[in-house]
């Protein structure tokens, strides 16, 4: 008798279950589809002009032209990236506050610092990269050596001797040197100058043989002359230049160190509204003149899944760690 009053009860809450199931799901939809019905802030953490603040601007522009959404792009710069991350990481999960960030944020931060105020997996859910960019290892046109695997061969007769510029301690581009120092053997000192286009001048200018550099920074100096390319810091070749070698190829492996930039959302928004959003930038990013305006920057449009899109920032982080360990790396 009993074990029949208990069965019915079952019945009865799987039936409600059920009958529920049905409700949740099209509430859930209706909000994708609705969504959006007020403008999207997208927090960017660094000034206006940068690599992050341009990249979220084309987006938003480009999909306010396709789809008539309203954004409004608002700078939140300083404290290493921690001020704008934070404030999103804690900011309402409905789909209408969004970040923009880069390698530095996710995967250089956490290699860097003890205690960074957010984490990935626990605050974030990973929208899709939007676009990603190789460094180049350059050097002054006047030193001897042409290709990367000269170079190599020249820093291991004189270990110490040749040194490297980057935009900064602990940035991307010094990790990326460290990491080609590491792995080829090359001993090879880092000169930190504060920003990307100073640490290009030295190496102009011959203050410093070598540098890890982004791509637009040093082209004109490329074009004048002054700078010649050795080769890629990452493991496949770049569009915008298909000559230049790729560290893998001329031998270091294991290299891959590019800066991309991802759109990331606090965590719980819902995932109807997240796989909106992928999808829709996913196309944005298909569009050729938007291909163009990030291949003439030398990027790479990015739309992947937000699972592989997570995956990647996991490895970077892996690997920056280690590098930072490896290379007894401290963040000023």
């Amino acid at each position: 008798m009993t074990h029949r009053i208990f069965s019915r009860r079952t019945l009865a809450l799987a039936g409600a279950a059920l009958l529920a199931h049905p409700f949740i799901a099209g509430t859930a939809a209706a909000q994708a589809q609705d969504y959006p019905s007020r403008a999207i802030r997208v927090v960017v953490p660094f000034a206006p002009g940068g690599v992050v603040d341009v990249t979220a601007r084309i987006l938003t522009q480009k999909m306010t032209e396709r789809l008539g959404w309203n954004f409004i792009v608002e700078n939140r710069p300083g404290g290493n990236g921690f001020i704008a991350v934070t404030q999103v990481a804690k900011s309402a999960p409905d789909g209408y506050t969004l970040l923009t960030a880069h390698t530095g944020e996710f995967a250089v931060n956490p290699a860097l610092f003890p205690n960074v105020p957010y984490e990935l997996d626990r605050d974030f859910a990973a929208i899709t990269m939007i676009s990603d960019t190789p460094m180049l290892l350059v050097a002054n046109a006047k030193e001897p050596y042409n290709t990367i695997q000269e170079l190599v061969a020249a820093a291991k007769k004189d270990p110490g001797k040749l040194s490297f510029s980057s935009p900064g301690n602990g940035s991307i581009n010094h990790l990326a040197g460290e990491w080609f120092s590491i792995e080829s053997g090359a001993k090879l000192t880092h000169i930190p100058y504060k920003g990307g286009a100073p640490a290009v001048a030295a190496v102009a200018a011959g203050e410093v043989p070598l540098g890890v550099v982004a791509i637009p920074a040093v082209m004109p100096h490329v074009q004048s002359g002054r700078v010649k390319v050795l080769g890629l810091t990452t493991a496949k070749r770049a569009t915008y230049n298909k000559d230049w070698v790729p560290a893998n190829e001329a031998g270091v492996k294991n290299v891959d160190a590019s800066n991309w930039v991802g759109l990331f959302a606090p965590k719980g928004v819902p995932a109807d509204i997240l796989a909106k959003l992928q999808s829709e930038v996913a196309k944005i990013l298909a569009e050729p003149d938007v291909r163009k305006r990030f291949a003439d920057a030398g990027a790479e449009v990015g739309g992947m899944s937000s699972a592989a899109f997570a995956d990647r920032i996991r490895k970077d982080a892996a690997r920056y760690k280690e590098v930072v360990r490896d290379g007894k790396i401290r963040a000023e």
